[in-house]
């Protein structure tokens, strides 16, 4: 099955109609029904930390959208680990002239790890190491 790796800027617009790139991610969606997704418990703790203030309504919607997310059977979400932290460490150290994040880090090597090229992000800093961003 073809895999994407589903960045927190793939969740944070997914859960929001009000957010410039909904109706493109919810497209990508309906044109994709069979690509398997992957994620990390850190992208998903960056996905609820982003509206960890915006509300009690707000806080409800991406819960129950997360607890879908953990039970999807098209979206594989990889656990942290030790492992998984000192490999995106790793790469964080190696890049002291980036400015990307520990999460980011981790992501990029899971998607190392699992052979994935295609990240469901606008983040460039996946551009730099190889990957293909796809908005």
């Amino acid at each position: 099955m073809d895999a994407r790796f589903a960045d927190a800027f793939y969740w944070i617009a997914l859960s929001n109609p009000a957010d410039q790139w909904h109706d493109a991610l919810k497209k990508f969606d309906e044109d994709n029904p069979d690509v398997l997704l992957v994620t990390t418990e850190e992208v998903l703790t960056e996905f609820l930390n982003f509206y960890a203030e915006a509300g009690k309504h707000r806080r409800r919607i991406v819960g129950v959208m997360c607890e879908q997310v953990l039970l999807h059977p098209n979206i594989t979400v990889v656990s942290q680990s030790h492992e998984s932290f000192s490999q995106g460490f790793e790469l964080y150290r190696q890049r002291e002239d980036k400015g990307y994040s520990l999460t980011d880090c981790i992501s990029m090597a899971i998607c190392r790890e699992r052979n994935i090229g295609e990240i469901l992000t606008n983040d460039h800093h996946f551009e730099q190491e190889g990957f293909i961003i796809l908005f």
